[in-house]
Parts: C-alpha cells; sequence; structure tokens
C-alpha cells in the first residue's frame, strides 16, 4: 500500500476506530505498548521502500510521531494489526483521507509475509470503509514492483484504474498503479463469498 498525496480533511470520511475482529486478527488503534514491536517490524527497508511515509531507518522517535498522528485522525484511521489471542504485533492497516478520496493502506511486518494478514486487514476495512462512511468509491495503490500488494488489492475487488508516480520518503519519485472499488461492485461482491 502506498498513500500518495498530502492529507485533506472531509467529514463525508470521518470514522471512528472499532476494535475489529477476523479470523486470526484483532485490529486496534495503536498503542504505546506497540512501540518495541512497531520498531523492531518498520526499521526494514524492504518494508519502507514500498510505502510513501514511511521512513528508514525508523527508530522510536518515528514510531511516537506515528502514535500522535494516528491519534488525531485528520488522516484518517490506523489500526495496529495483532494476532489473535496473543496481541503479537504484525504490521498496520488504514483508512486514508487523500484528494482522491478515501484510500486503503496497509503494511506487515516481514517475518509475517505469505500468511494472508494483509488481505485479513483489508477485507474488514473495505467493509468498514463501506459500511461507516458515504463514500462511493474507495482507492488504493500499490508500487508497480509489489506483486504481493497487487494480490491483496484483487482478492478485495478492486479494479485497476491507471498509473501515476508516488513520491517515497525511501526511494524517491516511484511509479504506481492505481486501484478503485466503487460501492455498487462492493455491494455485489458481499453476496459471494470473500474470494
Amino acid at each position: 500500500m502506498v498513500a500518495e498525496a498530502e492529507d485533506t480533511e472531509d467529514e463525508s470520511y470521518a470514522i471512528d476506530c472499532p476494535v475489529l475482529a477476523t479470523e486470526r486478527l484483532v485490529m486496534r488503534a495503536p498503542c504505546e505498548a506497540d512501540i518495541a514491536q512497531l520498531v523492531e517490524l518498520a526499521d526494514n527497508r524492504h518494508v519502507a521502500e514500498m510505502l510513501a511515509r514511511m521512513p528508514h531507518p525508523y527508530g522510536e522517535a518515528e514510531a511516537r510521531a506515528f502514535l500522535a498522528m494516528t491519534r488525531s485522525r485528520r488522516a484518517g484511521i490506523a489500526y495496529a494489526l495483532t494476532l489473535a489471542g496473543t496481541d503479537i504485533f504484525v504490521g498496520c492497516a488504514g483508512l486514508n483521507m487523500t484528494d482522491r478520496g478515501l484510500e486503503l493502506g496497509y503494511w506487515i511486518g516481514e517475518p509475517y509475509w505469505k500468511r494472508g494478514y494483509a488481505t485479513e486487514a483489508a477485507h474488514a476495512l473495505v467493509d468498514l470503509a463501506f459500511q461507516r462512511t458515504s463514500t462511493q468509491v474507495l482507492q488504493a495503490s500499490t508500487r508497480v514492483i509489489n506483486p504481493a500488494s497487487r494480490r491483496v488489492i484483487h482478492k478485495c475487488g478492486f479494479q485497476y484504474a491507471g498509473q501515476g508516480m508516488l513520491n517515497s520518503i525511501v526511494a524517491g519519485q516511484v511509479p504506481v498503479e492505481r486501484y478503485r472499488l466503487d460501492r455498487k461492485t462492493w455491494i455485489s461482491l458481499r453476496n459471494w463469498v470473500h474470494f
């Protein structure tokens, strides 16, 4: 996931941050207790290169700045992704307000890749976005060199909407693929079993 533009405030996208439980995850607001695990997983160039706003190196100061930003909710909502029953932190996901509208974002720490956690979290956030806001279209984007993120986006029903460029703190100016999912398509997909 990548977030593309400066955040904007729009009350039609305002969302509370309820605790969400999926089959294997508990998704909750990030907190002070997450800092050590957040730093351990986020201080990874392979993760940071795929995102717009994650710096590298990533230390305690960056984690505290992230927590402060999530508490303000000016940028949308952010979730800590934790394993159900253990509270082990595995990554983050959220819904960000951008100039293009509400955008889905996520990252998973490298030790937890290829287990389906990003897809599980993304499904929960897509449902939350359409159930709790008036948004008609949800956005997502990924670096063109990130096939794992592209698979997550496709599994959620997003459709390709074009390419663009992203200014990444770590990687500089990079090409991205943009995707969109409209409310009508989401409703039709809800009648099917999840991919």
